[in-house]
């Protein structure tokens, strides 16, 4: 099982991936207990990722993938009403989509009070052939936020565009969910609005990415997953990094005073590491 760990600033049980549904499972997180979600729900496009035109062998995807039932528009809202209770003041949710249904998932989100601060475009290395349209090579983020006036933003660089050309992560022959998010992707989106120590959720949890992403920053992890198939390639995505292996320290000392009160373990775990002292948080 994916490693759970029980903070005392918090109720929830940290670094924990929950098989269930993702709607039912928000509806038991406290209010204003999560600082950064990262969703990359199902698309609507009758997408299993066992079509040829992938560029994969059905051999190895992982049976189990669910697209939605019924209506988009319904199932995103769903989902995205969830959101604002367990989203803290300063919080932020990253929200992938295809073109399809992008108007359905902004609406979903100014329905329930969600602004956009930001519209984000991956281009990606690699699109579905077409032979009488453009061929589609990026995904659409939504940068939504709970207040336009408290969010959190790490502006890491004088100049951060809005276009974010990132290649897809190939592994052939490795057991896969329909679908997957590289990992580089997923630490830009923590990297700008996330604090070390901070509580991630990943409604979609999927290949377990977002749990990756949110160890390899120094950060906490929590997900939802309906597809109990995939909890050895997210056990085998975590064994993949090293805790704090991504972590870029932008204000050392004050990082680490964070860390040491928010993630012990991690505190701990780059002290040994590195050779610093980290001073206790009681200090």
């Amino acid at each position: 099982m994916c490693e759970s760990r029980a903070n005392p600033l918090h109720p929830l049980s940290f670094d924990s991936v929950l098989y269930m549904d993702c709607v039912e499972g928000m509806k038991h997180l406290p209010s204003n207990s999560i600082d950064l979600i990262v969703a990359d729900p199902p698309f609507g496009i009758e997408f299993d990722g066992k079509n040829s035109a992938y560029n994969r062998h059905e051999d190895y995807v992982v049976e189990g993938y669910n697209e939605i039932d019924g209506d988009y528009s319904t199932f995103t809202e769903s989902w995205v009403a969830e959101l604002p209770r367990i989203m803290k003041n300063d919080a932020s949710a990253y929200i992938f989509s295809g073109w399809n249904n992008l108007k359905k998932v902004d609406a979903a989100c100014e329905h329930h009070s969600l602004e956009t601060v930001s519209h984000i475009i991956w281009k990606y290395n690699f699109g579905l052939f077409t032979r009488r349209k453009f061929v589609t090579s990026h995904y659409h983020i939504l940068l939504v936020v709970k207040d336009p006036k408290k969010y959190y933003f790490n502006k890491m660089e004088h100049y951060p565009e809005d276009v974010w050309p990132i290649n897809r992560e190939y592994r052939p022959r490795e057991l896969k969910n329909g679908t997957k998010l590289p990992l580089q992707l997923v630490e830009k989106c923590i990297d700008y609005s996330s604090r070390p120590g901070d509580l991630i959720l990943d409604p979609f949890m999927g290949n377990g990415t977002t749990a990756a992403a949110a160890k390899a920053k120094f950060r906490h992890y929590l997900g939802f997953e309906i597809n109990q198939e995939l909890e050895k390639i997210i056990e085998g995505e975590l064994a993949r990094v090293e805790l704090g292996q991504s972590h870029e320290w932008f204000d050392r000392k004050k990082h680490i005073q964070e860390l040491t009160k928010k993630y012990p373990r991690a505190a701990t775990a780059y002290r040994k590491r590195k050779g610093n002292r980290v001073k206790n948080a009681e200090e």
